[in-house]
């Protein structure tokens, strides 16, 4: 769950506090090109207030319109679709082919968002399901790969923490992943327990933690929302965190270094009893392959494989390609296909095999 839905959430819970005339409407179905995925939540009250987004565009201009002029104003929940054709979908900024199906839900405290909310921020997984002809709304433990859905007589949706990145390290890089991470809206925490790096941290809204790497690796309890990646170059920290995080159900596990670096540190910790398919799950050298130099392409390259990781997309851009011929034609100076002059195309000098922070 993204921080910015138990923002929705709790925004609407407020509007039922008060009493207002609120809607909470959520995407169940998308088709073709959609701009929000399924489960995105959206609340707006009667005077046309809004908190969250279903579309990022039309439809929330024309749901605030019918909702001022009460058309919305239902006892039960129902749904809408959007984009079933072109000129609706063109009309309503929605992507060729794009079409989406909203459930609407009339707010009230039967709608038992306070009790939801107190769940989510206690770190449950809770599964909401609405009755779409009564109304009525029942909450029980969620599944940790649970899916919005919608059938013929209810909404099932599901609701958790936040995802969670764990940096051991706090240096120069570690200050661009977390910068990072924090826009794609997971709750960070730096592990570092060298004072003279801590001690120059300064990104607002992280978790600084002193002690040992394994030790916070353990006490963390990792999950199935939980990414580590060690960023220090001292095996000391890297190695002791990564025993704990290849053995536990993080979806993603990275070690900065060279592919030199990163073998000699699976040959270490298979030397603690680590099975090869724990530590076949070690991504190291960490991130995909972008020719990254600076840390911040560095940490560009990180978070764009913990991305795939978490959308369950196949990583092909591999560091293991970097020595491999290359399939397409020669790279090309923009700057020379960009000019007016018909010169011709200046090849990209070839990046060399390891990034020297990588």
């Amino acid at each position: 769950m993204y921080n910015t839905d138990l923002e929705v959430l709790k925004t609407a819970q407020e509007w039922v506090r008060q009493e207002r005339a609120a809607l909470l409407v959520t995407v169940v179905h998308t088709w073709g090109s959609s701009p929000r995925p399924v489960g995105s939540m959206m609340a707006i009250r009667e005077d046309g207030h809004v908190r969250g987004s279903v579309s990022g565009g039309c439809i929330e201009d024309d749901l605030i319109a019918q909702m001022r002029e009460g058309t919305l104003l239902q006892a039960r929940p129902f749904t809408t679709k959007y984009g079933l054709t072109a000129d609706e979908a063109h009309r309503f900024g929605l992507p060729c082919g794009g079409t989406l199906e909203l459930v609407l839900e009339p707010l009230s405290q039967n709608a038992q968002l306070e009790p939801l909310i107190e769940r989510l921020e206690d770190g449950e997984l809770v599964q909401r399901t609405l009755d779409l002809e009564t109304g009525a709304v029942a909450l029980a433990t969620g599944a940790v790969n649970g899916q919005t859905a919608c059938t013929e007589g209810a909404l099932v949706s599901f609701h958790g923490p936040r995802y969670r990145l764990i940096i051991i390290g706090a240096g120069q890089l570690s200050h661009y992943v977390a910068r990072f991470a924090q826009a794609l809206d997971y709750a960070v925490t730096v592990c570092d327990p060298r004072d003279e790096y801590m001690q120059e941290w300064d990104i607002p809204g992280v978790v600084c933690a002193r002690e040992m790497p394994d030790d916070l690796i353990l006490a963390a309890k990792l999950d199935a929302r939980t990414a580590v990646v060690t960023l220090t170059h001292d095996p000391k920290l890297d190695d002791m965190a990564l025993l704990e995080a290849l053995n536990s159900p993080a979806f993603y596990v990275g070690a900065v270094g060279s592919r030199s670096n990163n073998a000699a540190r699976r040959d270490r910790l298979k030397l603690f009893d680590l099975h090869d398919d724990q530590i076949g799950r070690l991504h190291g050298p960490i991130g995909l392959h972008l020719g990254a130099r600076t840390p911040p392409e560095i940490a560009l390259a990180i978070m764009a494989e913990m991305t795939a990781c978490r959308n369950g997309v196949p990583i092909l851009q591999t560091h293991a390609m970097r020595d491999e011929p290359a399939a397409s034609a020669p790279a090309v100076n923009p700057a020379t296909t960009m000019a007016s002059a018909p010169a011709a195309a200046t090849a990209v000098a070839p990046m060399p095999a390891t990034s020297p922070a990588q």
